[in-house]
């Protein structure tokens, strides 16, 4: 017992004196608790709303309030075409749209049953879920309400208006959870690999000796970082391949974009993470510092912040500003709309933009500080 006494306080003491470890301890799970804590809820509220009223009636606006004075629902825009519809949902800007047919109160009026349509993006099989449970309800609450209204007035009335919801879901008809999951797991094994490589392998060089052999051969210094990066580059496209082809012909995804464009942007995704990586070897001197900085610092905050998860869009506004950051979310985004909706780059060029500044930022900088640690 003494001896094992003896190596518990060696442990401690060795502990003591490697303060990253301690503040990675201590600090990291007390941070991540405080943020994930606020990230990680399954509520789905403020859903983002098109509506097209054809029929402009106080019928069809008061059937608009009732979603409006839900809570659940924001009204983004007011469209004039399906066509408009259809542009809003393909580029993620509202989650539902309501159609008011022209014939919407003159069938109600005339004691017959009317007609409306939801449209509702299903790319997103949980949260389209609980927003067609919300509409349902508000128009079972409207149609109760008409059919209450007309006996009070007109009590010899039999046949009452009915109002009939005619629900389609676009993108992931059957509302597979798979289908959303698979795609986001895909980015999220993507970038574990490829940082968890570019890290622990120039820190195992530090570790063992050979970068400090290697900074005294004739070898330029960009010259070491290129060819210390680019396998690891190499490696991360042949695990899109390995990946794509399990997504695609394991799992039944279906990949309705172009597979080129998937090649290119995962390339701009893997520029990140080699640079983030690269980042984590440069502040680590160990590769249990690299693995432990990786996990609380990168991995952790990016998978619960980047709607791999949760949707962004419920999460609090402060939070919300901070997942800009977070270049996982913006592939997460087009990697789900290649797969989903099959958007192309005129879609998805403001996240492939995103991920190209922050690849070259993190590169940069990232080869900057390592550049004047082997000076």
């Amino acid at each position: 017992m003494k001896t094992i006494y003896h190596i518990i306080v060696k442990e401690f003491i060795q502990f003591r004196r490697d303060k990253r470890m301690m503040a990675l301890s201590f600090m990291a799970p007390i941070l991540q608790l405080i943020l994930l804590g606020y990230a990680a809820t399954t509520d789905v509220k403020d859903v983002p709303m098109a509506v097209y009223n054809q029929d402009k009636s106080v019928a069809s606006r008061e059937l608009i309030d009732q979603f409006v004075h839900s809570g659940y629902f924001v009204i983004q825009k007011d469209v004039n075409s399906l066509e408009e519809i259809d542009h809003e949902i393909e580029f993620g800007n509202v989650w539902m749209a309501l159609v008011i047919p022209p014939d919407f109160s003159s069938n109600l009026l005339a004691r017959k049953t009317a007609s409306i349509q939801i449209l509702t993006d299903g790319s997103d099989a949980n949260s389209a879920n609980i927003s067609l449970g919300y509409a349902s309800q508000i128009i079972a609450t409207y149609s109760t309400s008409i059919v209450v209204d007309i006996q009070k007035h007109i009590p010899q009335v039999t046949r009452p208006a009915r109002l009939q919801p005619e629900i389609r879901v676009w993108y992931n008809p059957d509302l597979k959870s798979r289908n959303f999951m698979v795609p986001g797991v895909l980015a999220t094994v993507l970038m574990i690999i490829t940082m968890t490589l570019t890290s622990l392998g120039i820190v195992k060089e530090k570790e063992i000796g050979t970068l400090e052999q290697l900074m005294v051969t004739p070898i330029k210094p960009y010259q070491l970082i290129i060819g210390k990066l680019m396998p690891f580059a190499i490696i991360g496209m042949i695990d899109v391949v390995l990946v794509l082809f399990v997504t695609r012909f394991w799992f039944g995804v279906p990949l309705q974009g172009s597979v080129v464009l998937l090649f290119g942007l995962s390339g701009l995704f893997i520029l990140t993470t080699l640079g983030l990586g690269l980042f984590i070897s440069t502040i680590s001197k160990t590769q249990q510092q690299a693995m432990m900085t990786a996990q609380f610092f990168i991995f952790l905050p990016f998978i619960y912040l980047s709607g791999f998860t949760f949707p962004v869009e419920n999460m609090p506004q402060a939070i919300q500003y901070l997942t800009a950051i977070i270049p996982l979310k913006y592939f997460i985004v087009i990697i789900r709309g290649i797969f989903l909706k099959g958007t192309g780059i005129a879609e998805l060029w403001p996240q492939a933009l995103a991920l190209w500044i922050f690849g070259i930022i993190i590169l940069t900088l990232s080869v900057l500080r390592f550049k004047t640690k082997l000076s």
